[in-house]
C-alpha cells in the first residue's frame, strides 16, 4: 500500500479536520478529543457537505450543513439517517501521520 505523510497531530484541529487532495479524491482527516485520528471521504452522503468542517466527537463527525452523523469507524450514517462514506487507513509514527491510500473494505 501506498502512503501520504500528512504532518503532524497538531496539525489537524482537535474536534476538528481538513482535507487532502489525493488520486482518490478529496479525503478528511479528523481528530477526536482523544487525538484518534480517522480518515474518510470528504462528502457527506446526503447532500455532499465537507465532512472536513465538521465537529468530531468521540467516532462520530457531525455534517456541517445538516448534522448528519457519520460513525468514522463504520463509515455509516447513524439511524434515520442512511448512507456510508469509504474509509481509510490512518497509520502514526510518533507525532507523524500516514494517510493509506487505499479503501478500507468491510
Amino acid at each position: 500500500m501506498e502512503w501520504m505523510a500528512l504532518g503532524t497531530l497538531e496539525e489537524i484541529p482537535a474536534r476538528g479536520g481538513r482535507y487532502v487532495e489525493t488520486p482518490l479524491g478529496e479525503i478528511a482527516v479528523l481528530r477526536n478529543e482523544n487525538d484518534e485520528v480517522f480518515a474518510v471521504s470528504n462528502q457527506c452522503p446526503h447532500r455532499g457537505g465537507p465532512l472536513s468542517e465538521g465537529f468530531v466527537s468521540g467516532k462520530l463527525v457531525f455534517c456541517p450543513l445538516h448534522n448528519w452523523q457519520i460513525d468514522l469507524e463504520k463509515g455509516e450514517a447513524v439511524a434515520p439517517d442512511s448512507g456510508c462514506v469509504k474509509r481509510f487507513p490512518i497509520r502514526m509514527e510518533g507525532e507523524q501521520i500516514w494517510l493509506g491510500l487505499q479503501e478500507i473494505t468491510p
